[in-house]
């Protein structure tokens, strides 16, 4: 897996010299994209990378509708279809929704062709098209049928930010400040510093440090078998959260968003279970608060949100489990947690 960082030079020349290497030689490209990363990112992309510029184009709903079997099933057929091949390499140009269900289809079709992540979202850039984990949703729950399967190559340009409304940006942030909170301290209080005074700047050295973080936890457990367990970090709820928020009469959040609001809970049981120092609690609502509304859940929600956390895939021998902190840069994995904890967690994220 090679990842191209932001640099002086741009990320998508850099890829286009890639491709025109031996490995592509005798390769066939597909671009998958959504309607907004159609409209907006395919035309800067192929102006850059002249290599895909013969590739031909599969298009999906935007957002977590495309994550589905059915989906999955028609994209093998249309690659069936058009006489993709074994050397057949699928570039994903979207966010996490398209590089998890890109990833998905390249990682099932002919038992694994190859495949190229371009994210085109802040939180594609600093997590979800970083390290080979492919997923569908299944019965109404997040990533519940996947594979490991390592792209090609994962090319970050900022470029595509551009083309970002500030919601999809600001839960890329939140993503940032998980990553800094689980392994670069001084960049946690640098962001933190920057958005409570009113900046919302996304630095490309930033990105770059994010996506180093994740690649360097990646490489060190790539099967998702220990270590690699602290990149949930709040996850363990924001994937319940974000699933409840689409039920009727709530505000629907993104994964980002979502996200952000877990962190809270996160920190919470950390004070109340590692000793965190509440400072820290309060320093991230702060920020947090700074960025978005943060929901105020009555009992009746947190009994539905628990509905989703029971089916969490790091649970085990019964138990929820989370990743919580000792300090900033110091996470714990697989902590159990008893549901009247969760209830008490939810119930004062204001």
């Amino acid at each position: 897996m090679k990842t191209i960082l932001p640099s002086h030079t741009s990320s998508l020349s850099r890829l286009n010299r890639m491709l025109a290497g031996k490995q592509y030689a005798d390769s066939r490209f597909f671009i998958l994209v959504d309607e907004n990363t159609y409209n907006h990112c395919l035309v800067p992309l192929v102006s850059h990378v002249s290599h895909l510029q013969e590739a031909e184009f599969l298009e999906v709903p935007v957002g977590e509708d495309c994550k589905d079997l059915a989906i999955a099933q028609q994209l093998w057929e249309t690659l069936l279809e058009s006489g993709a091949d074994r050397d057949t390499v699928l570039v994903n140009l979207g966010g996490g929704c398209v590089s998890d269900l890109g990833g998905f289809v390249a990682a099932g079709f002919k038992r694994g062709i190859g495949y190229i992540n371009i994210p085109t979202t802040l939180i594609g850039m600093v997590d979800a098209a970083i390290g080979g984990k492919t997923a569908v949703n299944l019965g109404g729950s997040k990533n519940q049928v996947g594979f490991f399967h390592q792209p090609y190559i994962t090319c970050i340009d900022p470029l595509f930010l551009d083309t970002l409304p500030d919601e999809e940006l600001l839960g890329g942030v939140f993503e940032m400040l998980k990553t800094f909170l689980i392994g670069n301290p001084e960049q946690y209080q640098a962001l933190g510093d920057m958005l409570l005074g009113g900046t919302l700047e996304v630095r490309a050295d930033m990105i770059a440090t994010c996506a180093e973080i994740k690649s360097a936890v990646v490489k060190a457990d790539p099967k998702d078998q220990g270590i690699r367990h602290i990149l949930n970090l709040g996850h363990t709820f924001g994937h319940a959260i974000e699933s409840f928020s689409h039920h009727e009469g709530q505000q629907p959040l993104g994964h980002g968003m979502a996200v952000g609001v877990g962190l809270v809970c996160a920190l919470y049981l950390s004070v109340k279970k590692l000793r965190l120092a509440t400072e820290h609690l309060d320093r991230y609502r702060q920020v947090a608060a700074k960025l978005t509304q943060l929901p105020q859940y009555t009992l009746k929600d947190t009994e539905e949100i628990l509905t989703y956390m029971r089916q969490d895939k790091k649970n085990a021998a019964g138990e929820i489990r989370c990743v919580l902190l000792q300090d900033i840069g110091a996470p714990v994995i697989d902590i159990a947690v008893d549901e009247n904890e969760i209830r008490d967690s939810l119930l004062k994220i204001k």
